[in-house]
């Protein structure tokens, strides 16, 4: 196969003659044709490929916190710590992943050796289960080791498989355009879907009969995942290899020139030309003090180079612009981390039994998220998305935006609903004595807790979907993994600063021994709706920034691939 490089070129102008794709070629070096490569032929391959994963993925993170604080006998507070910890850097490893991927190796090439490498720390992972903990700080090594392994995978392989999957539809072909829309939301159904079995099969299997079982079956998922992958080999469109730098280093170089001529005042006879629209979809009025980057040290524009320059300079904005609407997301990224870690400790205490004999797993509650969001999902891009369409014209039913702050209100009820029921739950727990007693099972039914799952999986469909979508969009083509990495990096740091809190409100709340406090080990005592409460206001207050920021947000998306669609 000969591949120089294999990520789509997604912004090329005008569709070509004779059914071939411009920029493109398939997996044998030769210019790709329509009829025979990318669009949902391609796509169906790469979808099955990130459900697969995602079941490996949550086969192990879903009921980590069960094994954190079973055979590894770590505290409540430090098991949600150590899952945030992991899972944040999980999500912040893709910007790593992107920067090799654009620069050397190409988005196939990385999808597979992260996949290599997502299977061996599985593998490891596997094998430190079977070992016999007591547990002695080797096994424990061993066990985080092979953890952090895992996401440095997975962090390579996110934001590769998802920029290469969207890159299979053409912009500038009527109907790939408006399909790739519907790609976000089918992908993101397939990584919901993904994780049932994971939630219902494999936590049984973990809590009911073998760890180790529990651990090798998502290697095997692993497995299966890179080999439907492969299959789709013949059927991709890449990347022709171009002679040109990295879009990461252009920009990088957009900011060092910048910086070092923050001082230097243009030239009058150049200040016209600077604001000149020399490439479409100049923002030259935004962010102006990067304009600086055309300057040469006497204040003249460097004529040599405006063409390619301009264009870097754009490519710069375009990232700054969304830096505002990542920033007022996080509140969002940190409620996304409750449903794996206190959410679940919170079902552990409370009525799961469903008949006589059969008890529901309480990691298992995630299922009802997961369930939501692909109930959900169809009808919104078969119902939804073709009634918005005719009221306001746009291709996607909304917008973006739209659609990203209609989750977040969604998401800021469910933290509502959430701080509700526990209240209820701690009063019952108070009301039958099992406070003092250290805790034990409640007599309150696991169906309280059904309405802020089912809230928070509809919120996530609008709202990181939709993320997906705008990080993806509103970048060049060469920067579009790295766009899709700083969206992921919204739910590391998001998980970084739910176990910063967690920290830091611990340390305040419990006594001089550290027993006690909002998230005691005794969780009938613990005070979790004080922090549900407390993550509503976080999230709500991130809303209202976002509704700012987004009123003052300039679109650089390609308005004539918009007119395109309609027509």
């Amino acid at each position: 196969m000969s591949i120089s490089s294999d990520t789509i070129v997604c912004c090329q102008n005008g569709e070509a003659e004779n059914g071939i794709v411009n920029g493109m070629m398939d997996h044998e070096g030769r210019p790709a044709k329509r009829s025979q490569s990318g669009y949902w032929r391609s796509a169906c391959y790469i979808i099955g490929a990130g459900a697969t994963e995602r079941f490996a993925y949550y086969g192990i993170s879903s009921n980590l916190i069960t094994y954190l604080t079973g055979p590894l006998g770590q505290s409540t507070a430090a098991a949600a710590a150590s899952i945030n910890i992991w899972t944040g850097t999980g999500l912040l490893l893709p910007l790593l992943g992107a920067f090799v991927a654009e620069s050397f190796l190409g988005r196939y090439r990385t999808i597979v050796l992260s996949s290599m490498l997502y299977i061996l720390a599985l593998g490891l992972l596997t094998t430190s289960a079977f070992l016999d903990f007591q547990p002695n700080e080797l096994d424990v090594l061993l066990f985080f080791g092979s953890l952090y392994l895992m996401a440095l995978g997975q962090g390579a392989y996110k934001p590769c498989i998802l920029a290469f999957g969207a890159d299979q539809f053409d912009d500038n072909h009527r109907q790939e355009l408006r399909s790739r829309s519907s790609f976000f939301n089918w992908w993101y159904f397939s990584s919901c879907a993904g994780p049932l079995a994971a939630l219902l099969v494999l936590n049984y299997i973990q809590d009911n009969i073998s760890w180790a079982i529990g651990f090798g079956i998502p290697c095997i998922s692993a497995a299966i995942a890179l080999l439907i992958f492969l299959l789709g080999t013949k059927s991709y469109r890449y990347r022709i290899k171009r002679d040109e730098k990295c879009a990461i280093s252009r920009v990088a170089q957009v900011f060092i020139k910048a910086a070092m001529n923050w001082r230097v005042i243009p030239s009058t006879s150049n200040n016209n030309e600077e604001e000149q629209d020399t490439v479409p979809h100049l923002r030259s009025q935004q962010f102006k003090f990067l304009n600086k980057a055309l300057l040469a040290p006497d204040g003249s524009v460097e004529y040599g180079e405006v063409g390619i320059i301009m264009q870097e300079v754009e490519e710069a904005k375009a990232l700054i612009n969304l830096i505002p609407l990542w920033a007022s997301s996080l509140g969002f990224g940190i409620v996304l981390s409750q449903p794996s870690t206190l959410f679940t400790k919170q079902g552990i205490t409370m009525d799961r039994s469903i008949g006589s004999s059969f008890d529901v797993p309480a990691a298992s509650l995630q299922y009802i998220i997961g369930l939501t969001i692909i109930i959900f999902i169809p009808i919104y891009d078969r119902v939804f998305v073709p009634l918005g369409r005719i009221a306001t014209g746009n291709p996607s039913g909304v917008t973006q935006l739209q659609r990203i702050g209609t989750g977040m209100l969604l998401c800021t009820v469910s933290m509502v609903i959430a701080a509700l029921v526990e209240r209820k739950r701690l009063k019952t727990a108070l009301q039958y004595g099992l406070v003092e007693l250290g805790g034990g099972e409640i007599p309150m039914s696991f169906w309280w807790l059904i309405p802020q799952y089912i809230i928070f999986g509809i919120s996530d469909v609008f709202t990181i979907i939709g993320l997906q979508e705008l990080f993806y969009e509103e970048v060049p083509c060469g920067l579009k993994t790295v766009a899709l990495s700083i969206y992921l990096s919204i739910l590391g740091i998001g998980n970084f600063l739910s176990s910063f809190l967690i920290f830091i409100i611990q340390r305040v709340t419990s006594d001089q021994g550290g027993q006690g406090g909002w998230f005691s080990d005794n969780t009938n005592g613990a005070h979790l709706d004080y922090f549900y409460w407390l993550l509503a206001g976080v999230n709500a207050a991130g809303l209202l920034a976002f509704l700012c920021f987004a009123r003052s947000f300039k679109c650089c998306s390609n308005t004539n691939r918009w007119n395109l669609v309609s027509d």
